[in-house]
């Protein structure tokens, strides 16, 4: 199968964030089965979503990972311009939801595992394909804990986010919470009687802003945009009725911060707010939603060396998003992002891939096997 095939079938797999993921994955397995390369499936705690790990050459030598995520962002229909699950053509490009964000990057990988069997890899190349990595890397955690047991310490991880093919070497970590207040509910004409959900949230909104307000005097690094860490309220709610004292009240909240920062240590300060209202008789729950570390390679890694030389592209030394690499170089191994497309197609409507990022990437691929078989 060419790598236009195997995105049209990956796309046609409706494998939402947060949504069991046994289709795509059964699929995977049986894609590889018939090229002869085993996959170890990884179930989560979840009990609906797995992991997928497979290798191509000898286990017990030290080798690479290919690492994409299966999960994507959900897509409105209505808001496409055809179906968002269906691959279409349109010349050079490819639409359909997680084209680009990023089955594209494992449909090249899935291309290239003939021309990898058949080289005869002195190291071996590792894929390692991940679930809820929309929903702040839920799955990929699982899976690093599992390599002791499925192959030798790698030499690297290349993740494949889209990157335009060009090596990514650092990125912001991230911490995303949720508080939840509960108050006293009442009527709107005896406001003495309750207790206000909505107003006590306030003291936390205001620390939150307070905090962001902070990041932005420094410390700074310059690789990225903006050269701070970064905090804001993205979700806010609560309330029944404008003549009923409400007893509930969520506010979600989330902070990147740039490489040497830990990011939820960034929420503090918020947390401090939220959990002083319990001495005006709120309950007060905080919840932890998703956490990753920042990636930072350096330029004189052997991993960057390697990606430069084969891509003849000079790195990119960073990004704001976030991606699993954070998680891999936390784990010791060396990571970095290189993979197919623009981040701008991302998380949209309409969202497309080249073709010939398609196959580009599959040869970058295909050259790392070379290189493993030398």
């Amino acid at each position: 199968m060419t790598a236009t095939e195997i995105l049209e079938k990956l796309v046609s797999f409706d494998s939402v964030v947060g949504m069991p993921n046994g289709a795509i994955v059964d699929w995977i397995v049986d894609y590889l089965g018939r090229h002869g390369i085993p996959a170890t499936v990884l179930p989560g705690p979840e009990g609906d979503r797995c992991n997928l790990f497979a290798t191509l050459g000898p286990r017990d030598v030290p080798g690479y990972i290919v690492s994409g995520h299966m999960d994507v962002v959900p897509a409105a229909p209505g808001e496409w311009t055809s179906p968002p699950f269906r691959l279409r053509r349109e010349g050079d490009r490819l639409f359909g939801r997680g084209t680009t964000d990023m089955k594209g990057y494992l449909a090249a990988a899935l291309a290239a595992v003939p021309r990898l069997a058949a080289l005869g890899l002195k190291r071996p190349i590792h894929l390692a394909f991940s679930y809820d990595e929309e929903a702040g890397c839920r799955g990929v955690p699982h899976l690093i804990a599992r390599l002791p047991d499925l192959c030798a310490p790698p030499l690297g991880a290349i993740i494949g986010e889209p990157s335009n093919m060009r090596a990514v070497l650092a990125h912001k970590g991230k911490a995303a919470a949720r508080v939840t207040i509960r108050g006293r509910a009442g009527h709107s004409s005896r406001p003495d009687l309750g207790l206000n959900a909505i107003h006590a949230m306030a003291d936390v909104l205001n620390a939150a802003i307070d905090q962001a307000a902070r990041l932005t005097q420094g410390p700074f690094d310059a690789a990225f945009e903006p050269a701070y860490s970064s905090l804001q309220a993205g979700v806010m709610a609560g309330g029944k009725a404008v003549n009923i004292v409400p007893d509930l009240a969520t506010l979600e909240l989330e902070a990147r911060a740039i490489s040497g920062v830990n990011p939820v240590e960034l929420l503090g300060p918020i947390r401090t707010a939220a959990e002083a209202l319990r001495a005006q008789g709120f309950a007060i729950a905080w919840e932890e939603m998703s956490a990753y570390p920042a990636l930072a390679l350096s330029p004189q890694s052997p991993l960057a060396a390697l990606v430069e030389e084969l891509t003849g592209e000079t790195p990119l030394r960073a990004v704001s998003y976030g991606t699993e690499a954070g998680l891999y170089q936390a784990a010791g191994i060396d990571a970095l992002i290189c993979g197919p497309g623009d981040i701008g197609r991302a998380h949209k409507p309409d969202e497309f891939i080249l073709e010939s990022e398609l196959f580009a990437c599959q040869r970058f691929l295909e050259a790392l096997g070379a290189h493993c078989a030398a």
